[in-house]
């Protein structure tokens, strides 16, 4: 399907000459010593030093790891549903509220007793004692990228409209602490994710925190709500050349221009041999995108036929296919944005913002959440079926939910649609050591915000940071100097611990 990629974009897109400066480095002229910049991005993950967006550096404020829960193999895949999932279609179904509330969707039952989803979820509907659904969780920001903003790094943002995070969020704190820690490998990534998200990023900590991309959009942090889905995994156009970009996005290219590299690196390593100036920043940027690990682990191809079925042809399939692997590699967080491409009868948009002008809502999640449904029961069911459920935490979520009051922001087409709703939102959660069949908290009748207690979204953070032995008062140090601890507030949810 063809699109235009310019006509429905949020507020706020970045300019060209703004992209511009992103630049690109190839990785030969990196290995060469022909850009300095290799060495400052690198250097961003060493534990001495404090990576800062102007390239200088302050000092660290170092101090032990919680000694609770600490786990040196703890994961996370994040299968980011940006643009904001509605709970009422998916995870809290509202059958007795008003027809203006509850939507044609009817709820299941599971294989745990009072545990409710989405009809449309059949086979995640029969593996219910192997996930828990959080209903409780809410927080302040309702436009998108301050919404991504303030659910991934905790902070709320000063910015709107803000393409790139203004506080770290958490896959770059993960990098981080876990380098500092000395926990990091040489080989393989700390941090993979298929694009950038909308609101997200290193912040403060630098680009070398940034997540290693095997083919980054450059519109997936802009707020266009219609560029093609990216690719976790490879394809024929992004086979592996493998080249470090200085926002710390690794692009793979044709194999002809990785074999001109790798031939340039060869000769490179050569000369380096005897070189002082080849120092360990180069050589581990030379090491991780040119070792096979990591190659391989993007390399879906490598895995049976049965499980590829298992996992499906979509999109969402191949990428969580994709990162089960990464995380058996060693990579410790990955982040897959969840864009889909939906029939143009049924929405112009790849995200998940379906107010009525984007796309009629309820047509898009029978398009969606059958394919949802297999790759996501497939990545639960092949976490526990490797052992893999008790270290790699797999979570499905946006940021924020949707309007209870189904809206018709165009009469001419009597569209359905919701809009924003930061202040209740569902978050589906599979294994990671961490409590499964269980359904934590509940909203009031409507769908309209938490009935009793309810978590700020910090409180999600938490617990993923305890399960990281991460000490959520440890501080960082801004470009400024001034101290910022990774969470201010939130506990984690003892519910699930």
């Amino acid at each position: 399907m063809t699109r235009s990629v310019t006509a429905f974009r949020c507020p706020g897109p970045l300019t060209r000459r703004s992209w511009l400066q992103f630049g690109g480095l190839s990785l030969g002229a990196l290995a060469g010593g022909l850009d300095p910049r290799l060495t400052q991005i690198l250097r961003a993950a060493e534990p001495s030093l404090q990576a800062t967006t102007d390239g200088n550096s302050a000092p660290v404020q170092s101090g032990p790891a919680s000694p609770i829960d600490i786990d040196d193999g703890f994961s996370v895949i994040l299968l980011w549903a940006n643009g904001g999932p509605s709970h009422l279609e998916t995870f809290d179904l509202k059958p007795a509220a008003p027809a203006e509330i509850r939507g044609p969707f009817r709820p299941v039952a599971t294989n745990v007793p009072g545990l409710e989803i989405c009809e449309h979820l059949p086979r995640l509907a029969r593996l219910a004692d192997k996930f828990s659904i959080v209903r409780n969780l809410h927080h302040n920001r309702a436009e998108h990228s301050g919404g991504t903003h303030r659910l991934l790094t905790g902070y709320s943002s000063i910015a709107a409209n803000l393409q790139n995070s203004e506080f770290p969020d958490i896959g770059s704190v993960v990098a981080r602490r876990i380098q500092e820690q000395g926990r990091a490998r040489d080989d393989i990534p700390t941090f993979v994710a298929n694009s950038k998200s909308y609101g997200g990023g290193p912040a403060y900590l630098g680009p070398g925190y940034a997540p290693f991309m095997p083919g980054p959009s450059l519109l997936s942090g802009t707020g266009s709500q219609d560029y093609a889905p990216v690719p976790l995994y490879l394809t024929n156009d992004n086979r592996p050349n493998f080249a470090l970009s200085p926002d710390g996005v690794v692009t793979l290219r044709s194999r002809y221009a990785l074999l001109e590299t790798l031939d340039a690196l060869a000769r490179t390593g050569e000369r380096a041999a005897q070189s002082s100036s080849f120092d360990q920043f180069q050589r581990r940027a030379v090491e991780m995108l040119t070792g096979t690990r990591t190659r391989a682990a993007f390399e879906i191809d490598r895995e049976d036929a049965a499980t590829r079925r298992r996992y499906g042809d979509s999109h969402w399939g191949k990428s969580l296919l994709t990162a089960r692997r990464l995380v058996e590699s060693g990579v410790r967080f990955v982040q897959v944005l969840a864009g889909l491409e939906l029939p143009q009868h049924v929405g112009r948009i790849t995200s998940w913002d379906d107010h009525s002008v984007n796309s009629d809502i309820f047509k898009a999640y029978e398009h969606r959440l059958p394919m949802l449904d297999q790759a996501v029961s497939a990545i639960v069911e092949d976490l526990y079926d490797r052992g893999l459920d008790k270290r790699v935490l797999f979570i499905f979520c946006g940021e924020f939910g949707r309007t209870p009051t189904i809206r018709y922001q165009n009469p001419s087409d009597n569209r359905p649609g919701r809009d924003h709703w930061p202040r209740a939102m569902s978050i589906f959660l599979s294994g990671g050591g961490l409590q499964m069949g269980k359904v934590v908290g509940a909203t009031s009748a409507r769908g309209e915000e938490p009935a009793g207690r309810a978590f700020d979204s910090n409180c999600l953070l938490a617990t993923i940071y305890r399960r990281f032995g991460i000490d959520t008062s440890h501080e960082f140090h801004d470009q400024n100097g001034r101290p910022f601890p990774i969470l201010r507030s939130g506990e984690p949810i003892a519910e699930l611990l």
